[in-house]
């Protein structure tokens, strides 16, 4: 790998680089809190050659949002399932936009 592959890494939101220490570190949370998110399927790291956790930084944004809701009294099952909830709304918002700009039409049997 270039020097100038592995810098264009940096901008991309899904590359996991960063380890778990360096994630609980980022957040302000225990890797303990990280495993329970894993285990609450809210992310799913990536793992090393050596078998070490790494996450990305979608992961950490979905992590730290989870935390918030923690902090603010939601069970860690509950907040996961909330967040889990909000990114495929936000999805759907993209998908719509996408669909509107290309001029699809709201009512599919008016295509046929």
């Amino acid at each position: 790998m270039t020097a100038d592959e592995s810098l264009g890494r940096l901008d991309d939101d899904d590359y996991p680089a960063y380890t778990m220490g360096r994630a609980a570190e980022l957040l302000g949370t225990t890797p303990g809190f990280l495993r329970a998110i894993g285990e609450a399927r809210l992310i799913t790291p990536l793992r090393s050659e050596g078998g070490h956790r790494r996450y990305s930084r979608y992961q950490l944004r979905m992590a730290a949002r989870a935390r918030e809701l923690v902090d603010q009294g939601t069970p860690i099952e509950a907040a996961c399932r909330i967040i889990i909830l909000e990114d495929q709304l936000e999805e759907a918002r993209r998908i719509n936009a996408e669909y509107r700009r290309a001029g699809g039409s709201s009512n599919p049997s008016a295509a046929a």
